[in-house]
């Protein structure tokens, strides 16, 4: 039996349509198609549908990507995991980012990776050919994903390359290292960028739309907790002079980031404990758990924890003076989902929002993107990754003392984040 196809089947019809008649003997004719108005409109650089039902609520508009060759170029620093399974993968999802280079001290493996994606050998560097990138037109921005200790040395040298830099969290190892590093970009007039992929996701932008607005009323306190036992013996993470710390910097700074981003407000005391088991040796030069409280100007609390020992749990939760709104799970990747309780009637009611999945990765690069296309300050610049450098400093002296250690009040609310990318219609 002959395998049907779509395109027999189309060149069968117009076959039947002939015999009938149908079609001219000298061309076939047009599809039929819908009303021009109902397949498209086409406006500027903007393609625009209607709906294909009748809520009011449903945008027609098509995603729009730049062309292939006006995306800005990218090169990844480091061919680790989050590289590998998360960071160049989410090319295939973005907007106004391509790979373009790639930098790693495994030339085999570079030369695999740079097949799969379509990067020319000329554009694979190692650790000591790295500066010639300045002389690749090919990179606009250096995607550094290496271990937190050489985040500094690399984003300078990226910054002298005159290129612009996204930077995974933390931001670096030392309070010091963060000022370099913002110092070296504005210097070269670069952007600066810091990874915090929870601040630029629609479901956390929901949530901070939900705090500001008060839609909930005045939020009083935070709970956070993110840990894994994945932390096993050997990884960088537990050499505390490429960490610069244990869950803390590594996933506790998700609920540290996410507290200060929320409310807008930075802490004016904090108190902490941490555990470094003397029977594990995976804990021989950093914590394993760390539990902090931040109080904020405001007067909300926010309790938070972090850990390497116990099965994962990732959660956020705010409760307001009337109702709470969190995610279980929270801080991951994809399935996050949005939990909000407020009193209905004689009882308390519960409901879930969820959003269509977008790649938290093509999310972060495209804000760059635009942020240098537009000359204005990224939403997460240096001076976030900074300050929270400086915050988790006074955690580990509260840890060690035993004591509160206050910290000065800021100025204004988000005094240490840009402009946050344009939010899709």
């Amino acid at each position: 039996m002959a395998q049907v196809t779509r395109r027999g089947l189309v060149g069968t019809s117009a076959g039947i349509a002939a015999g009938l008649g149908l079609i001219g003997s000298a061309q076939a004719a047009e599809p039929q198609m819908e009303p021009a108005a109902l397949r498209g409109i086409v406006k500027g650089d903007q393609v625009s549908l209607p709906p294909l039902d009748t809520q009011a609520d449903i945008s027609g508009r098509v995603p729009q990507l730049d062309p292939f060759a006006r995306r800005l170029g990218v090169a990844v620093v480091g061919l680790g995991r989050l590289s590998l399974t998360q960071i160049l993968p989410g090319f295939a999802y973005s907007a106004h980012a391509r790979v373009t280079a790639l930098v790693s001290g495994e030339r085999d493996k570079a030369r695999i990776i740079a097949a799969q994606y379509q990067v020319p050998e000329r554009n694979i560097y190692d650790y000591a050919n790295f500066d010639q990138l300045r002389n690749n037109p090919d990179v606009d921005i250096v995607y550094i994903v290496l271990p937190n200790a050489l985040h500094a040395e690399y984003t300078v040298r990226a910054a002298q390359a005159g290129k612009h830099v996204l930077c995974e969290k933390p931001m670096s190892t030392t309070v010091a290292d963060a000022q370099r590093m913002i110092d070296a970009c504005k210097q070269a007039k670069r952007k600066l960028m810091i990874a915090y992929r929870c601040q630029y996701v629609p479901e956390f932008r929901a949530m901070l739309q939900m705090v500001r607005g008060k839609s909930l009323g005045a939020v009083q306190m935070i709970t956070a907790d993110n840990g894994q036992a994945n932390a096993n013996d050997g990884q960088w993470r537990l050499i505390k002079a490429m960490s610069g710390g244990g869950s803390l910097p590594d996933v506790g700074l998700y609920c540290l980031n996410t507290a200060r981003f929320l409310t807008g407000e930075e802490p004016v005391e904090i108190t902490a404990r941490t555990t470094q088991p003397k029977d594990d040796p995976r804990f021989r030069e950093v914590e394993d758990l760390c539990a902090f409280t931040l109080r904020f100007p405001s007067g909300i609390l926010a309790n938070c924890s972090s850990g390497y020992s116990y099965h994962e749990n990732r959660a956020i939760r705010l409760l307001a003076t009337e109702g709470w709104l969190g995610m279980d799970p929270a801080f991951g990747y994809d399935n996050l989902t949005m939990q909000i309780g407020r009193r209905q009637g004689m009882s308390n009611g519960l409901e879930q929002r969820r959003w269509s999945a977008k790649n938290q990765f093509a999310l972060e690069m495209d804000a760059l993107a635009e942020a240098i296309r537009g000359d204005q300050v990224p939403l997460t610049p240096g001076e976030e990754g900074l300050q929270d450098m400086k915050i988790m400093a006074a955690i580990y002296q509260a840890a060690a003392s035993g004591e509160v250690v206050r910290m000065a009040p800021a100025e204004r609310l988000d005094a240490t984040r840009g402009v946050a990318p344009k939010e899709e219609s």
